[in-house]
């Protein structure tokens, strides 16, 4: 063991920012907040309702598409906004100078731009009158058919002088895919109401205040016996290019195939087990099918408890945005529980501050600002009445997935990387592997191999079909998730969660793809209540992995407690895992984590060589 920490380096710099201030014990009281922003700090400290009204003064002057505020900040150079003061009559060179623009926004936006019409490049609402805006969004909409994009109205307003202003979105479907997909993660406790606003959301249908919504969404029995979700359930929901929700209530022969035909834009919910009992599958959930977004339910009645803090705290250590929705407010008033989410979001250090969204105007602001702005948007709702559903349809159409159109297309140029997160076996076809492709491109009909097995080696196999969003499909691309079948008939190794697809890259046996028990990882500890020692036993998350590890080496120190750093040096319990460096890492143990970014990999094909 002593020659094999030679190989430890403990000078290796991966560029991983370290939080000092960032503790993982969600309570109240925590001192370690970073709430102050451009708020003034001892303002934002006051008890009570105070501070919470000036820091949700501060997030509405500071949304950038609020109208009422008579101007907006300048241009951005980058991102998916373009500002045009009007469109009337173009040249035909200013025309195509003007696709030309767009395809590069909606190339920023991942297929999606929003066009603000009336205001100039430096912010001011000058407005036009009602004949150029008409002029303005007929040529608008022709730019975007040249590209075989479409537009909609998101907001018309008008302005002193009887002026209009408009803000406009623009969707392409790439050409490669059947429409523009978001990945939205449902967390919450046990009682929130989680899957029955799901399935109102997507059944469209209201409950009967006793969870009859739900039931659509359990996958066991025993799940329907103690209305828990107990593993990660997957919904739909979908938007067509007007806007209009595509559900199951869309017509009486709906299926999910044909939502994912007849929509633009889909919403794919992972509905996460709110139980404490299920703490591990929920986080390897959120860390294996990297969703874009985090949905955080919180019920009226219960307010924050124990599961809504741990869950805040995984979300915040996983840098994912997320809004969260207030249910049940049809029994109790959600005012007690807006005071303790900005308690609760003040004191996590998490940079953000809660906005209340309360009209159509306030949902598309915060969904257009969902990334760029510090703010966390609240809905107030309820599954029985209905009140409030309509602005969180209309936020999740405006929703943009958030990656940059530069990373998406370097992921794409990397070798595939499928990570296996479930397995089923279905009758005729044989075993089917569903989970994430994290970089590269997958089409059907291809070798790759797969593994790690116990003795850390792959095994060729030949993908056959490809599925997304129940629907067959020819090729799957870095950030989607899918589900994909084998070659009937060839010989499969045991498969297991944790497992990844690999696509030939070389023919060099030194270059062959191994497993690992040993990697070194740069780590930040959130909270423990004592201090970590070598030896200390923890679940590790790395993309799908989930495995029992054991600390064996701690650089710089014998120990290491809440808000230390170092690099340390982990060995797996179980049998041997597909890591490369940059990969990132939560670990946990009971009210201990911790999150990190792996620097080093020891593959056991080299360590016999050694």
């Amino acid at each position: 063991m002593a020659a094999f920490f030679s190989l430890f380096d403990p000078n290796q710099d991966d560029g991983f920012v370290e939080e000092p201030e960032l503790n993982g014990n969600c309570s109240a009281g925590s001192s370690g907040s970073d709430y102050e922003m451009d708020l003034n700090a001892n303002e934002c400290q006051d008890a009570g309702g105070r501070g919470g009204s000036i820091a949700h003064a501060h997030a509405r002057r500071h949304l950038i598409f609020d109208f009422e505020q008579g101007a907006l900040p300048p241009e951005p150079q980058l991102g998916n906004v373009e500002y045009k003061l009007k469109l009337v009559n173009p040249s035909r060179q200013r025309f195509e100078h003007l696709v030309t623009q767009m395809k590069w926004r909606l190339r920023e936006g991942n297929g999606e731009a929003i066009y603000e019409i009336g205001v100039s490049d430096e912010g001011f609402l000058q407005g036009l009158s009602e004949k150029d805006m008409n002029a303005s969004l007929t040529t608008l909409k022709e730019m975007a058919h040249q590209l075989g994009a479409s537009t909609s109205v998101l907001r018309r307003k008008t302005i002193a002088s009887r002026r209009l202003v408009a803000e406009v979105l623009v969707r392409k479907i790439p050409d490669d895919q059947h429409n523009i997909e978001v990945r939205v993660a449902v967390l919450g406790g046990a009682d929130a109401g989680k899957s029955t606003l799901l399935g109102v959301l997507t059944q469209d249908e209201l409950d009967n205040g006793h969870g009859r919504a739900r039931l659509n969404m359990f996958r066991h029995m025993h799940e329907i016996q103690s209305g828990r979700t107990s593993c990660i359930s997957h919904e739909t929901l979908g938007f067509d290019s007007l806007g209009k929700v595509v559900n199951y209530k869309y017509n009486e022969m709906m299926t999910a195939e044909e939502i994912s035909d007849r929509s633009s834009k889909l919403v794919t919910f992972m509905d996460l087990a709110g139980h404490r009992r299920y703490m591990r599958t929920t986080v390897q959930a959120l860390s294996g099918y990297s969703p874009h977004y985090a949905m955080l339910v919180v019920s009226a009645g219960s307010g924050c408890n124990d599961s809504t803090e741990e869950h805040l705290a995984i979300v915040r250590a996983l840098d994912m945005p997320f809004f969260i929705l207030i249910t049940k407010t049809d029994i109790t008033s959600p005012d007690a529980t807006i005071q303790e989410l900005r308690l609760l979001l003040n004191s996590i250090g998490c940079r953000k501050v809660p906005f209340v969204v309360t009209n159509t105007d306030e949902a598309i602001s915060a969904a257009s600002n969902q990334l760029s702005e510090n703010i966390v948007p609240i809905f107030c709702v309820s599954n029985v009445s209905g009140v409030g559903l309509n602005l969180v349809t209309k936020f999740l159409y405006v929703l943009s997935p958030g990656i940059s159109n530069a990373e998406k297309e370097r992921l794409e140029q990397e070798p595939c990387e499928f990570q296996i997160d479930e397995i089923f076996r279905v009758t005729d076809v044989g075993p089917v592997v569903g989970g994430l492709l994290v970089q590269g491109v997958l089409p059907e009909n291809i070798p790759m191999k797969i593994g790690p097995l116990p003795d850390g080696s792959f095994h060729p196999v030949y993908v056959n079909t490809v599925h997304r969003n129940k629907a067959p499909c020819r090729v799957v691309r870095a950030g989607q998730s899918a589900s994909l079948s084998f070659t009937p008939d060839q010989d499969l190794p045991s498969l297991r969660s944790g497992m990844v697809l690999l696509g030939y890259t070389s023919h060099n046996p030194a270059d062959e793809p191994y497993g690992t028990y040993f990697f070194q990882a740069k780590v930040s500890v959130l909270y423990h209540a004592t201090a970590i020692f070598v030896g200390f036993q923890t679940t590790v998350h790395i993309g799908s992995i989930r495995q029992t590890a054991v600390i064996r080496g701690i650089m710089g120190g014998e120990k290491l407690g809440t808000n230390d750093c170092a690099s340390v040096m982990f060995e797996f319990v179980g049998h041997p895992e597909y890591v490369r460096p940059g990969m990132r890492i939560l670990f946990r143990e009971g009210s201990s984590k911790g999150i990190g970014v792996v620097t080093q990999v020891f593959p056991i094909n080299k360590t016999r060589a050694k």
